[in-house]
C-alpha cells in the first residue's frame, strides 16, 4: 500500500529530497558570507517584559516569605483601615 501526500511518494523519496536540499544549501554556504539573524522590536520587547516579570515574581516571593515569617513569630500587624476599606470595596462590587 502506498500513500502519497502533496506529490511526495513515500519515506524513500522524502529522504532523497532532504539530501538534495542539504547539498544545495552546503554549496550556497561556501560562497556566501555568514548568516545574520535579526529579531523584530516586538520580540525584543516581549523578551524584556518576560525578564521584568521574572524579577517581579522574585520580589513578590521574597515579600510573601517575609510576611509568612512575621505571621509565624506574631509580629505581623496589618493596617486595619486598609483591610476594612478593601473589604467594603469588595462587598460593594459583589452586589
Amino acid at each position: 500500500m502506498s500513500v502519497e501526500f502533496f506529490g511526495v511518494g513515500g519515506p524513500n523519496q522524502i529522504g532523497s529530497l532532504k539530501k538534495t536540499q542539504k547539498a544545495t544549501n552546503d554549496k550556497k554556504a561556501e560562497g556566501a558570507a555568514a548568516d545574520k539573524v535579526e529579531f523584530s522590536t516586538v520580540l525584543q520587547d516581549v523578551h524584556k517584559a518576560q525578564g521584568a516579570k521574572q524579577a517581579g515574581s522574585t520580589e513578590r516571593a521574597n515579600r510573601i516569605a517575609e510576611l509568612k515569617a512575621q505571621i509565624a513569630d506574631g509580629s505581623y500587624k496589618p493596617d486595619l483601615e486598609k483591610v476594612a476599606s478593601s473589604l467594603v470595596e469588595f462587598l460593594m462590587q459583589g452586589k
